[in-house]
This record gives structure tokens, C-alpha cells and sequence, in this order.
């Protein structure tokens, strides 16, 4: 019975490790860029058209940038539940 509960609490514990070691890839939800739904979504996204309204119904944060390719300076923050109205940001980078 102890060696039984023993390697049960061993597999545990290595199943507990890996899960930890693995990074999450990308947010769970929908941004909306440009009217278009970016299920689970990770990375950058670019703002095509203006004025431009920027949907976040993901877990995490979405970053909002002046430049394209999600350089220059971060315009806003979008957290997760909130819309965003743009006439000058170029691109949306999600955490």
C-alpha cells in the first residue's frame, strides 16, 4: 500500500513539473482587429483601417502601438473584457 501511494505521489509530482515548465503560447479568446476575429491569439496584428476599434475578449493584456510591426510607442493598453476607438495606431501586440 505504501509503495502504491508512494509512486502515485511521485507521478504527481513529475506531472505537476512538466506542467509548470510549459509556457503559455498564446492568449484564450478573441481579439477583434480590423473586423476580423483572432481566435487565441499571440503576437502582432496589424490596424489596416481607420477610425478602428480594437475588441479584447481574451486573458490577457493586448498592447496597442503607434508604429506598425508593434514598434514605437505603446498608444494603450486593452485589458481583457475592454474595446478600444483608435484614428492613430498601426498595430496591437497581445502578452
Amino acid at each position: 500500500m505504501m509503495r502504491r501511494t508512494a509512486l502515485t505521489l511521485g507521478a504527481l509530482a513529475a506531472a505537476a513539473t512538466l506542467a509548470a515548465a510549459v509556457p503559455a503560447s498564446a492568449a484564450e479568446g478573441i481579439l477583434v482587429v480590423d473586423g476580423t476575429d483572432h481566435v487565441d491569439p499571440s503576437g502582432c496584428y496589424a490596424v489596416d483601417r481607420f477610425p478602428e476599434s480594437i475588441v479584447n475578449n481574451t486573458d490577457a493584456i493586448a498592447e496597442v502601438h503607434a508604429g506598425p510591426d508593434c514598434t514605437g510607442p505603446v498608444e494603450w493598453l486593452v485589458y481583457p473584457g475592454e474595446v478600444y476607438d483608435t484614428e492613430t495606431a498601426r498595430s496591437v501586440f497581445v502578452l
